[in-house]
């Protein structure tokens, strides 16, 4: 069984990264002009920006539901989305990026300290394991909707 476990958790690993059948975060806002992260094309009701901050948000919010019984989510929906269309600027842009990859990263180090099937103590039958399969969703999800926008935008490689 540890053998599996360490097979599953080095798949998860480059789920959580993306790549393979899906585009990396990195990848999906590579060269990508700041000055277009706030734009919403043909009526969208979000900019690349306001789905990055929403990554982070729930990203973050996984990743401390699994390691805080204490936790408080942010109120579904009003608080994984944020109000203005553009980052203030470059800083907060790079801000929020580095929070996605250090709390990616922490999370890959719960998944090798964890049981990954055991019920989280503080949830409702949530497991390392699930909230894992949850995030690489959620996340390849919004990234497909940058490449969207990059593609409306004229700013996306092919």
């Amino acid at each position: 069984m540890e053998n599996e476990n360490k097979i599953l958790i080095a798949e998860l690993e480059k789920l959580l990264k993306g790549g393979g059948a899906h585009v990396g975060l990195k990848d999906a806002i590579a060269d990508l002009d700041l000055a277009l992260v706030g734009e919403q094309p043909h009526g969208l009701p979000y900019s690349i920006w306001q789905l990055v901050e929403h990554i982070r948000i729930a990203q973050w919010d996984m990743l401390e539901f699994c390691k805080d019984g204490n936790h408080q989510s942010p109120k579904w929906p009003d608080e994984y989305w944020p109000k203005e269309t553009a980052p203030a600027d470059a800083a907060a842009w790079e801000k929020s990026l580095r929070q996605i990859d250090d709390d990616l990263e922490e999370f890959r180090t719960l998944l090798h300290s964890s049981n990954l099937y055991k019920p989280i103590p503080h949830g409702d039958g949530q497991t390392v394991l699930r909230e894992a399969l949850q995030i690489a969703d959620h996340t390849a999800y919004h990234i497909s909707e940058i490449i969207v926008i990059r593609r409306l935008l004229g700013a996306w490689k092919s």
